[in-house]
């Protein structure tokens, strides 16, 4: 039984969107004074042990978060269990992780950015065949749906964005 509530972001390999979610959330977790579990995690497993992209890196840096020490993995069955929130980047990520579930699953599953009002439905699209700008709205996205659901989690209003 989880005591406290525990947010997984997951996107396919762990290395552009759910980091920076991470980042995000661990941001927006501290300022509200939540006491929290974040992590992250990929549907897949090619990007394991390795560190964020570069421009993701950059990205956060931009914001003033070091991500260089992250590394990716793939989400596991355990993650089911251990985590009340398991927050999907995009459709595709969503209908694995509802595959993947187990009978016995205690994780709340969502995309990031139904917790935003107006968003909800919306995928944070992958920034990884594009150029530094797309990291850059990445960041903005994950950072909406991470205040969004930081909000939530304290017992704040939803607020417009």
């Amino acid at each position: 039984m989880v005591s406290r509530p525990a947010v997984l972001f997951v996107c396919m390999g762990n290395i552009c969107r759910s980091p920076l979610a991470e980042a995000a959330f661990r941001a927006a977790a501290a300022r509200h004074g939540l006491d929290v579990r974040i992590d992250s995690a990929g549907t897949g497993d090619w990007h394991a042990g390795d560190p964020p992209d570069r421009r993701a890196q950059a990205v956060a840096r931009q914001a003033g978060i070091d991500i260089s020490g992250y590394r990716a993995r793939a989400v596991t069955v355990e993650d089911f269990r251990r985590f009340t929130h398991i927050l999907a980047l995009d459709h595709d990520n969503l209908r694995t992780l509802r595959a993947r579930r187990p009978p016995d699953a205690t994780a709340h599953l969502s995309l990031l950015l139904d917790h935003v009002p107006g968003h909800a439905g919306r995928p944070v699209p992958d920034p990884y065949y594009g150029q530094i700008r797309d990291f850059e709205t990445t960041w903005d996205l994950v950072s909406q749906g991470a205040e969004a659901l930081a909000r939530a989690l304290a017992g704040a209003p939803p607020r417009d964005i």
